[in-house]
């Protein structure tokens, strides 16, 4: 299934190529970019959105590297290609609109996370793209398995059992897993692979990207922003919990305006 997914475009494989080198010359990343128009007109609407902030117009993609920083200009490219892939269409019943929305909301309570453990802004917005792409292994099975899919979703719903598990019995597999390997294939930086293969472990301590990653999940399902087909909310790590709260309400309270913050964010969804 995994292989049929589409590619990234080659402009954002050369992104990723260039930004794995701890070398990496910031011109080659800017000339790659201008040199596609699409990606850089999207990129450079969200540079000047809400989402950011700034307080000066954004007008060259230079210029947002200097203003917001590398590894964000790499970020925000692997945003925009994979909500491209979410306009494609799906025949399992699977609302990719509720998805994407879902999808968001669990990127913006990342990267709130991130805010309030002071993570230094270079890596915030990897909280936000793991958030992004964490369930993006369910996109593999409702375009590929679509009524297998639909089949997974209505076990998981009629036995209020996470969706995960419901798919492992009809796949042998989950879409946490599928996910890792789609990162796998689009060449993602490891830590965003293994957030996307871990947010659902209970049985060991993750990486706190992972952490706050599951437990961003886990409050969005509670907030009822969006929906990923899963009618389960399980419990947030420990970790994360005794850092926040002991609930949602007092996690939620303590990460600021949540559903303001995602507002914001839904610029992503018109690029």
């Amino acid at each position: 299934m995994v292989e049929k997914m589409p590619a990234f475009p080659m402009s954002v494989h050369r992104i990723l190529e260039i930004t794995a080198d701890i070398n990496a010359d910031p011109k080659e990343l800017v000339s790659i970019i201008e040199h596609d128009p699409v990606l850089i007109m999207r990129m450079l609407k969200l540079a000047n959105s809400p989402y950011f902030r700034l307080s000066q117009k954004i007008t060259s993609v230079n210029h947002a590297m200097v203003i917001i920083g590398f590894n964000t200009v790499k970020n925000m490219a692997i945003s925009i290609a994979a909500i491209g892939i979410l306009r494609l269409k799906t025949v399992a019943g699977f609302d990719l609109e509720a998805f994407l929305l879902h999808s968001l909301s669990t990127a913006t309570i990342a990267k709130l996370f991130a805010k309030s453990m002071r993570v230094p802004p270079k890596e915030s917005f990897d909280y936000f793209l793991s958030g992004l792409l964490h369930d993006f292994g369910k996109i593999v099975f409702a375009h590929f398995k679509p009524l297998d899919f639909q089949q997974a979703l209505r076990i998981a719903r009629e036995k209020g059992i996470p969706l995960h598990k419901a798919e492992t019995e009809i796949f042998n597999i989950d879409h946490a897993q599928v996910g890792s390997i789609l990162g796998e294939k689009w060449n993602l930086p490891s830590n965003l692979i293994e957030a996307m293969k871990d947010h659902h472990r209970r049985d060991c301590a993750g990486a706190l990207l992972t952490d706050v990653v599951s437990a961003s999940n886990q409050i969005s399902r509670e907030l009822k922003i969006g929906e990923g087909g899963d009618p389960a909310v399980e419990k947030i790590p420990d970790r994360i919990a005794g850092l926040f709260g002991a609930d949602t309400d007092s996690i939620v309270g303590s990460l600021g305006d949540v559903r303001g913050e995602i507002e914001q964010a839904m610029v992503f969804a018109a690029l």
